[in-house]
């Protein structure tokens, strides 16, 4: 695997490094990729969240933690230079077998640590019955990118502060705190994190690549996406029926739909489920169609796990329908 070497001490905004992978996805020649970054505190939530209901925008403005959005699904994380994020690139296109690759290399890397680690759930790495990593992952032509957190420490007042979890996805995980179910690495290694960061770089990597300036030029151009006011805060369009649930394997969910007549004219999906397909396959084809479970069943595609991840059309149209 090649590491790849942005070529600055200094951090930049989480959004250089996001913009970063899409950069390796579409102009480096190479199977798969790695690098690692660090960033001042920042949150940064999924594709199809609402920034309102993810993140407690007072306390981040009052704090200075930096908000931002990914192009992957997902919840909301925060991130501070005591932690450390992961960024992988490959030309596998199948995301769920990138995935569990990726997930699997992790685990490998900390059980050479003497840390027993396993995978679980959709997407976290868990220490202990406790959350060490979360990951996301995203598919752009010809490249999957997946990227996440790694918590050697953390600011957790401003952890616990800036993020808005929902109280039915605490009670799902039966924790009373956010501190419960998270797992710090520095309590299990007497690495420092800078030595923990050239530890996993030796595992994982035997190539580098240093970026050069007309890299990184072009990595700015990409990044004015990510900072725009309308990629962050997003489109939330009118609704007249919202229908919310938390399902099992998939995640939150959210959908707001425009309803006339009972005929739906406009669809919105929100929460941190994974997209491993294309979502217009789903809203698209709603768009016109009764609410009722006949005509729902009629419009959708049978297999809306290909779409996204471990969703099942009768968990969905059961959503849709009853409040």
């Amino acid at each position: 695997m090649v590491y790849i070497d942005i070529g600055s001490s200094q951090p930049r905004q989480l959004s250089f490094y996001l913009a970063a992978e899409e950069y390796v996805a579409r102009h480096v020649d190479a199977d798969d990729c790695f690098f690692m970054w660090q960033v001042e505190p920042s949150v940064i939530f999924g594709r199809n969240q609402l920034i309102e209901n993810e993140v407690n925008v007072a306390y981040c403005r009052e704090h200075g933690i930096r908000m931002y959005r990914r192009k992957s699904g997902g919840g909301c994380v925060y991130a501070d230079m005591s932690n450390v994020m992961f960024s992988y690139i490959t030309r596998e296109e199948n995301v769920n077998f990138t995935f569990n690759r990726y997930m699997n290399m992790l685990v490998l890397v900390l059980y050479r640590m003497g840390i027993e680690a396993k995978a679980t759930g959709r997407n976290d790495l868990l220490i202990d019955g406790r959350k060490v990593s979360g990951n996301a992952f995203y598919h752009l032509p010809g490249r999957s990118i997946v990227h996440g957190t790694m918590l050697y420490d953390t600011n957790m007042e401003h952890m616990v502060g800036a993020i808005t979890p929902s109280q039915e996805k605490l009670r799902s995980k039966g924790v009373e705190s956010v501190r419960q179910h998270i797992a710090l690495l520095k309590d299990y290694t007497d690495m420092s994190l800078e030595d923990f960061k050239l530890f996993v770089r030796s595992q994982l990597c035997h190539e580098e690549k240093v970026l050069d300036g007309d890299a990184l030029a072009q990595i700015e151009r990409i990044e004015k996406e990510y900072l725009s006011d309308a990629f962050i805060y997003g489109h939330n369009p009118r609704y007249t029926i919202v229908r919310r649930r938390r399902l099992e394997g998939v995640g939150d969910m959210e959908v707001r739909m425009e309803l006339k007549n009972g005929i739906i004219k406009e669809m919105n999906l929100l929460g941190d489920f994974f997209i491993v397909g294309d979502l217009d396959l789903i809203t698209h084809r709603l768009r016109g169609v009764s609410l009722t479970h006949e005509a729902l069943t009629e419009a959708l595609p049978d297999d809306l796990g290909s779409i996204i991840l471990h969703l099942d059309r009768s968990s969905f149209i059961n959503l849709l329908i009853n409040p």
